[in-house]
């Protein structure tokens, strides 16, 4: 309603304006219930198509959680700021209608009004954001629930999330290996190559294993066979499979545990130390 309101003041405010601006600003006018509507789908930052796809991009489930768990963390304090907003803007707006009231200056009631329709605009614009929120949040919550089932659990713990870490830093270095080979004639690019030393993977023998692959790949496009996304997903659990304990293997060279379960939460040692 209030959208329609500025709208009409706009009007008044263009009385000495070509007459098809005022056409323009009626047709405006006319349409704003049904664009305000319409608009009301689009008030959150993501899809949710992007939500799973963008945003949350890990490779591995329990990554994956971790990622959702950040979204809903973020969504939730940005729902919050924005319902602290709107209960700042009720009360501006309580402020100002009560010093409408009580000046006798002709202005300053011209002011005041001004103002009071500023205020409730803000809180038309917060009370869209928050509604967005509230999808996006829904979106992640039912998201993580997902996963929970996807991976036949009803919970995840810190030494899970800890576990399978080795996994992920191995397939994502994998997969970047991969991709930066893809443009670079197979050959696996300077900073991938480190991120593989520092999980104790030799780097000629996972060049090795793109250069492989690759071949592979290029063997069933030359045959009319269309590579699959799916294909390399099972390659790259294939190299976690193959180098999962070299990063334990370098730990412990230098003197590293590659896990404390001490310093763990919900661990079973915890619980019956309490």
């Amino acid at each position: 309603m209030k959208n329609e309101i500025t709208i009409k003041d706009i009007k008044t405010e263009l009385i000495n304006a070509a007459p098809e601006y005022k056409t323009m600003v009626a047709n405006i006018n006319s349409k704003a219930e049904i664009i305000a509507q319409a608009s009301s789908n689009f008030y959150k930052s993501h899809s949710q198509f992007m939500g799973v796809t963008v945003d949350v991009t890990a490779i591995t489930p329990i990554r994956s959680i971790k990622h959702t768990l950040a979204e809903i963390y973020k969504t939730k304090n940005a729902l919050q700021e924005a319902q602290i907003n709107m209960q700042k803007n009720k009360i501006k707006l309580k402020m100002k209608e009560q010093e409408l009231r009580e000046t006798n200056n002709v202005l300053e009631k011209e002011m005041f009004k001004v103002e009071i329709i500023e205020i409730e605009m803000g809180f038309l614009n917060g009370q869209n954001i928050v509604q967005g929120a509230i999808r996006k949040l829904n979106f992640f919550v039912n998201q993580y629930e997902s996963l929970l089932n996807h991976l036949g659990i009803d919970e995840v713990t810190e030494e899970m999330y800890e576990r399978e870490e080795n996994r992920y830093h191995i397939m994502t270095a994998m997969k970047q290996a991969l991709h930066t080979a893809r443009t670079r004639g197979g050959l696996i690019d300077e900073g991938n190559h480190i991120y593989l030393f520092e999980l104790g993977i030799n780097g000629a023998t996972a060049q090795v294993d793109v250069f492989n692959y690759l071949k592979i790949e290029n063997k069933m496009i030359a045959d009319g066979i269309a590579p699959s996304h799916e294909m390399t997903m099972q390659w790259l659990e294939t190299c976690a499979d193959k180098f999962e304990g070299n990063a334990k293997i370098f730990a412990e060279r230098r003197g590293f545990k590659i896990l404390d379960e001490q310093s763990l939460t919900n661990t079973p040692k915890l619980q019956a130390a309490e």
